[in-house]
């Protein structure tokens, strides 16, 4: 938790968006509700998953997406962020890591335009769904490997994106490292965005006891697939305190830390976390867990 001198209170932005796909033109769109965000006084903003490119051809997304280090679009977020004076936090865009891989990578960048948190999406979206849709992230994208917590001047803010969402491990272990915020940047399909968002994200803040805060892509993208927006920040108590619609949009919360001091005080979960066994009856070896 943060120290005595640290601010508790700031306010956030979430902003919603529909890329499609023309990289500078997703830019921007992006810039445009950046700029409105910081108007608005937010001095940490986020924006969704894919940012700069929503592209299933895979042909058109290699063609599209450069290295981090001749990247135009982080180029112009980070400038973005130094001209503004906001934390910016683009919540992924893909960057080229080999002639056959993208990584889905986010970025923070602080108020002087230098990055100061990557992180690469650790969970994969395969699946084969009833009907007939197939996805395959895996085959362009490189999964990420190291969870990251992003330390901010209010405190530390867990980094995931999207599908990481379905993995409870992940928030309790970044809430168990020193985050009292956990970022979800996504792009949920319609069909589960209807069924799963709202519970997904209230239960992954009860359960880490942390602010979760959720941009989204939202509407009819360019290459077909409906996204289901509804932008979201959650409270540590689980309860919604902001929500967008579906078009684009900006988003505005007032957080305040001390919330989370409060439910952590009340419900001391995260100091009972123990490791223990699980038996199988019938004589099957048993399984090790540490939660």
């Amino acid at each position: 938790m943060a120290g005595n001198d640290t601010p508790t209170t700031f306010k956030a932005a979430l902003v919603q968006m529909c890329s499609g796909r023309d990289v500078a033109r997703n830019v921007r769109d992006a810039t445009a509700l950046i700029r409105e965000a910081a108007a608005g006084g937010a001095q940490y903003v986020q924006t969704p998953e894919v940012t700069t490119l929503m592209e299933l051809d895979k042909k058109l997304l290699f063609a599209a997406i450069e290295p981090e280090e001749t990247s135009a679009a982080l180029a112009a977020f980070r400038g973005l962020a130094a001209d503004l004076g906001i934390w910016l936090h683009i919540g992924s865009m893909g960057v080229k890591v080999a002639p056959d891989k993208i990584a889905n990578r986010a970025f923070v960048i602080g108020p002087d335009g230098q990055v100061t948190a990557r992180y690469d999406k650790i969970h994969m979206f395969d699946v084969d769904l009833p009907s007939g849709e197939s996805y395959r992230e895996s085959n362009s994208y490189q999964a990420g490997e190291q969870a990251v917590i992003a330390e901010l001047p209010w405190g530390g803010l867990g980094l995931t994106i999207c599908y990481d969402l379905r993995f409870p491990q992940l928030h309790r272990a970044l809430a168990q490292a020193g985050a009292v915020m956990i970022a979800g940047p996504s792009a949920f399909t319609k069909v589960t965005g209807e069924a799963h968002w709202h519970t997904l994200l209230k239960a992954r803040a009860i359960e880490s006891q942390c602010f979760v805060l959720a941009a989204a892509q939202g509407g009819r993208h360019e290459h077909g697939r409906d996204t289901y927006g509804h932008s979201l920040v959650i409270s540590p108590w689980g309860e919604v305190i902001a929500e967008g619609v579906v078009q684009p949009s900006v988003i505005f919360a007032d957080i305040d830390l001390r919330l989370v001091k409060e439910a952590r005080d009340r419900v001391p979960s995260l100091r009972h976390d123990r490791a223990f066994e699980i038996a199988h009856a019938g004589g099957v070896a048993g399984v090790k867990v540490a939660i």
